[in-house]
């Protein structure tokens, strides 16, 4: 079973962050992940116009940021928002993102 890296959020800066959530895609999976209230979703719940290739690279892009947390379970990969650590580390940023559009 592949292990995935997380890395330490104290590691990752605001310009990191940010720049991660600067793609629509990658906005919209923080969104959906957000709208769970905490629960994990497995990749496939999703709502995305992407091919799955390019998503796994959105998500791999936001989990290299430390924004989601990804293991395996079975054949799924489930996802969740890294949303306390996210919080204490930058706060204020997901209250913006529920604020866009």
């Amino acid at each position: 079973m592949e292990e995935l890296d997380h890395p330490n959020l104290s590691q990752i800066s605001l310009e990191q962050a940010m720049k991660a959530l600067g793609d629509p895609v990658r906005l919209s999976v923080v969104k959906q992940l957000l709208a769970a209230k905490g629960e994990e979703k497995a990749c496939g719940t999703f709502e995305y116009s992407i091919t799955k290739a390019t998503f796994s690279h959105h998500l791999q892009i936001l989990r290299e940021a430390g924004l989601i947390f990804m293991r395996q379970e079975g054949t799924k990969k489930m996802t969740s928002l890294r949303l306390k650590e996210i919080q204490k580390r930058f706060p204020g940023l997901l209250d913006l993102i529920t604020q866009t559009k």
